[in-house]
């Protein structure tokens, strides 16, 4: 039970110092444009999952289940992007209405 004890305030210390010289390993500091890229390719290589799978499945193909879960992936994403687009929209109108 000691070498648990003592080395969790050893790794709690560790952690502090890698925080406070920005040494976080594994996570990528990205800005909010490449963050931005990143969802809209996401959005659109699910669609294009999507839209693979239904041709599949016409052709004869296709197995139903990913069919189905390709297409509700799908929309989720859809409806994901759109309340996105719907909240930019309203702070765009928002900041519009502050006055200068």
């Amino acid at each position: 039970m000691n070498d648990i004890s003592g080395a969790l305030p050893a790794q709690a210390a560790n952690a502090y110092a890698r925080a406070q010289n920005n040494d976080f390993a594994g996570i990528s500091s990205t800005g909010f444009g490449d963050a931005l890229q990143q969802a809209v390719s996401g959005a659109i290589g699910t669609l294009h999952h999507a839209d693979s799978q239904s041709i599949q499945a016409l052709a004869g193909q296709g197995n139903i289940t990913e069919l189905v879960t390709a297409v509700q992936q799908a929309e989720l994403t859809l409806q994901a992007a759109s309340a996105i687009r719907d909240r930019v929209v309203q702070a765009y109108q928002d900041i519009m209405k502050m006055p200068i």
